[in-house]
């Protein structure tokens, strides 16, 4: 697998990112007028914050139960108020965000058992396989693929990976093909779900163990990766436990503040805590995006954007209409400029062909452009001048 030369960090300069993290969120730069032909900036380190379950309303309205994503990123960044999830219940719109594969039986239903895709593993026109399973087959290509193709890195930061060696690996965390995920529940000491992990689910990943081990690892490497521009991956999908991320409420374990409180009482102190760290990275300062979405809406919204699709493998993607609900996100750049909203209507394939676009990727994909499956329909865009501001 094709990387980029790491550098080992210095103690000193890891000190320095966690130094006050916890307490302030360092402004960001205004917009730069350095700005490629199609009107995007030249972003070349993308972040992306995958949070749990919660509605555009309950974090982007008044009382908001995340003041700081709702509040203090929001007015510093880009919030994007037509922003959809595309299915329910969690693991079909993280298989989504990475390769634009729509729903099917298993994904919809949280993939309790591991088990292998079966079907046909040939692309359709829309760039979809036909037939139902977990795992898909290593014809399904990633974002994480096709960045490795074009020499760029990539990284999945899963927080609790290998807490509890019984349920999953400390690196490439995955059940047994064919068995039942252990990790659907949380422990006192284990907090981890495969279910939150797209990179789990592709044969194109896992299969390729030395290179899985390398790329999908614990929350914990984060910092250490953050300290250089070198040890920073071009794309990092950051991904909180079962507790922080806002899913459990009350938490089998401890949150990051050390209670067994959850949801948004969770999900706040953990934003407040790992942001910063992004904010003040190098590669962040330099050239870097942002990107704080959650996975699904909750209370029955099944609604949806972008004339998302049925099919081919289920009639309705978020069970009980069109999509997965209106969930919000927010964009933080030193190269966007902040403290503005969009009203233009993006999704999770929006994110993954947004993500290929800034990162030049121009092959592998269904539509000849280098977006994966949905995210090569004609009617799903990527972030636009809405977002960049230009």
């Amino acid at each position: 697998m094709t990387q980029r030369r790491r550098l080992v960090p210095s103690a000193a300069a890891v000190s320095l990112l966690l130094a006050g993290c916890a307490v302030t969120t360092p402004p960001v730069p205004a917009a730069s007028p350095w700005i490629a032909s199609g009107g995007a900036p030249l972003i070349h380190h993308v972040f992306v914050i995958v949070l749990e379950n919660e509605s555009y309303g309950d974090v982007f309205g008044p009382g908001t139960s995340v003041p700081y994503l709702g509040g203090t990123l929001a007015s510093r960044g880009v919030l994007l108020r037509q922003y959809f999830a595309i299915g329910h219940a969690s693991a079909d719109n993280y298989i989504a965000m990475i390769s634009g594969q729509a729903p099917d039986p298993a994904t919809q239903s949280d993939c309790t058992t591991y088990s292998a895709f079966t079907g046909n593993s040939r692309l359709d026109a829309q760039g979809q396989v036909h037939g139902d399973g977990c795992v898909y087959p290593s014809s399904v290509q990633t974002i994480a693929d096709q960045l490795t193709a074009v020499g760029e890195t990539w990284k999945g930061y899963m927080e609790d990976m290998g807490n509890d060696p019984r349920r999953e690996a400390a690196t490439c965390g995955h059940p047994e093909v064919g068995h039942a995920d252990g990790t659907q529940n949380a422990t006192a000491t284990d907090q981890y779900a495969a279910r939150h992990d797209p990179f789990a689910y592709f044969r194109s990943i896992i299969d390729d163990r030395a290179a899985c081990d390398e790329n999908v690892v614990a929350l914990s490497a984060l910092l250490p990766d953050l300290a250089s521009t070198a040890t920073t991956p071009n794309l990092s999908v950051v991904v909180p436990n079962l507790c922080n991320d806002g899913h459990d409420d009350p938490c089998a374990g401890l949150n990051v503040s050390g209670t067994h409180d959850g949801g948004g009482g969770a999900v706040e102190p953990w934003l407040s805590r790992y942001v910063p760290l992004i904010l003040r990275s190098p590669a962040f300062q330099q050239d870097g995006m942002l990107v704080v979405t959650f996975d699904e809406a909750e209370n029955g919204d099944a609604s949806a954007c972008c004339d998302e699709p049925r099919g081919p493998n289920v009639q309705e993607p978020g069970q009980t209409g069109p999509g997965g609900g209106r969930v919000g996100a927010v964009v933080v750049s030193p190269l966007v400029a902040g403290g503005r909203v969009s009203d233009v209507a993006y999704n999770h394939y929006s994110l993954l062909r947004t993500v290929e676009d800034l990162l030049g990727v121009r092959a592998g994909g269904s539509d000849g452009h280098g977006h994966l499956g949905e995210a090569g329909l004609p009617s799903v865009h990527a972030f636009g001048r809405d977002v960049y501001g230009r």
